[in-house]
């Protein structure tokens, strides 16, 4: 690869991760705050679903906007903009204006939260030439691991040494730092007459729903990230059962991330590369494995095992879903394939994380159960969608 190339990619790499991990600092960040601000953790739950619902509406108009701009990087970096200034809204105005005011604050900043994942990825096809499409995908998918193991320990230590709002603070500087690298994203070669938004909105769920090998890998990872979210909000309690500690729990979340990067990096070095299609299945499987084996875990080292597992099939199956939507996607519709598959699957997450909160509490094991079947779901849903 040229120096040139070499280093653009490494510029947007660099990018993508700031912005990623102040994406992942928000989450527990805004938690973390509104407990802090109110003395409620009901308060910081309103905030983090606010800044996560609206995802499913924000990613189609989002991508529809990128399609349009003949700079997209510009317009992805007043997105960044737009989001770390409505995080900085939330944390000025928790405790000095109505929760309702500042929860729909939180609700607008959620509009633009896929251009930090699915629009970001959607540009790579203009950084990199496609013969290096697919180690630039796994790269990219990578920074998703890299903030999530960074991005929540972040948030604690800052809110541990200085306070939540500091975390919120933190999130905002770092989203702030992948701005001036967006802007610089290369832009479209010729840019040619647009129809209206609602005919491109149209046609972008036409490009998801009406391509078959696109609309199976969609509904299988939206249904696959639904059981991601039981999983993880069976975390806690697994790590008082067996590691004494909710906080311990959590840990695992960094392991599942360290060993997302490591499968992805032993990925990127297979020759030849399997099949993308292929690779999405395995993972679904391995990870119905896992959740199924956290399930039946009597020891720690059984659900570290467990954990392990889960955390191996992430990083690959992320890293072949972006190969089929590069591979399948218009050029003139990528963008908003991104970003509505990113809103897709940040409110799946959503929604499997709220539906197991009462389940994890009273049946854990059940929960457990219902993730690992959720991922043989997604399985199904790729082989027969």
């Amino acid at each position: 690869m040229p120096q040139r190339q070499r280093h653009s990619l490494f510029r947007s790499t660099a990018g993508a991760l700031a912005a990623r991990t102040g994406d992942e600092m928000s989450g527990p960040a805004v938690l973390l705050l509104g407990a802090a601000s109110t003395g409620s953790v009901a308060t910081g739950a309103a905030l983090l679903a606010g800044i996560t619902v609206t995802a499913a509406l924000g990613g189609p108009l989002v991508g529809a906007a990128l399609d349009r701009a003949s700079r997209p990087g510009r317009l992805l970096a007043a997105a960044l903009v737009g989001y770390a200034a409505g995080l900085a809204v939330v944390a000025a105005a928790l405790g000095r204006l109505p929760l309702p005011l500042v929860v729909g604050a939180a609700l607008a900043t959620g509009l633009l939260g896929p251009a930090l994942s699915g629009g970001w990825t959607a540009q790579l096809p203009r950084v990199v030439p496609a013969e290096r499409l697919a180690r630039a995908s796994a790269l990219d998918a990578m920074t998703f691991g890299g903030a999530s193991l960074l991005g929540p320990g972040a948030a604690g230590l800052a809110a541990a040494l200085l306070g939540a709002p500091a975390a919120v603070a933190g999130a905002v500087a770092l989203i702030a730092v992948a701005v001036p690298v967006a802007w610089a994203l290369p832009g479209r070669s010729a840019t040619a007459a647009r129809a209206p938004l609602a005919s491109d909105l149209r046609a972008g769920v036409r490009a998801v729903l009406g391509n078959a090998p696109l609309r199976r890998v969609t509904a299988a990872t939206v249904v696959s990230i639904a059981g991601s979210g039981m999983f993880v909000v069976c975390l806690p309690g697994l790590g008082d059962r067996f590691l004494g500690g909710q906080a311990h729990g959590a840990l695992l979340l960094s392991l599942m991330a360290v060993c997302s990067l490591a499968a992805n990096l032993l990925l990127t070095r297979a020759a030849p590369s399997p099949r993308p299609d292929t690779v999405v299945l395995v993972c679904l499987l391995v990870q119905a494995a896992g959740m199924g084996a956290a399930a039946l875990a009597g020891s720690a080292l059984g659900l570290v095992a467990a954990a392990t597992l889960v955390g191996a099939a992430e990083g690959p199956q992320l890293t072949a879903l972006f190969r089929v939507r590069h591979r399948e996607s218009p050029a003139h519709l990528r963008a908003q394939v991104f970003t509505t598959g990113a809103s897709l699957k940040i409110s799946a997450f959503a929604l499997g994380a709220a539906a197991a909160g009462p389940l994890a509490e009273h049946a854990p094991v059940a929960c457990l159960a219902v993730a690992a079947v959720l991922q043989v779901g997604a399985a199904t849903a790729l082989l027969r969608g």
